[in-house]
């Protein structure tokens, strides 16, 4: 199990928080995802044989957020 915190640009809201965790969350091999919202940050943990760090961040883009 690997865990990451991603600073994502873009998140403003409630909607937002739920877009990402519902999307990130779907991935499999996504054990959890928690955003913090006032911080601009999404921390996941998930397992590197199921999914990649770049699928993940690829997921959070395609909601329209910008990862850094």
């Amino acid at each position: 199990m690997q865990n990451v915190t991603l600073n994502v640009q873009g998140m403003s809201c409630g909607h937002c928080v739920n877009s990402v965790e519902k999307s990130v969350g779907a991935l499999a091999g996504v054990e959890q995802v928690k955003v913090n919202l006032a911080d601009g940050l999404v921390d996941v943990a998930f397992d590197e044989t199921q999914v990649s760090l770049d699928q993940i961040k690829e997921t959070i883009d395609d909601q329209g957020y910008d990862v850094k």
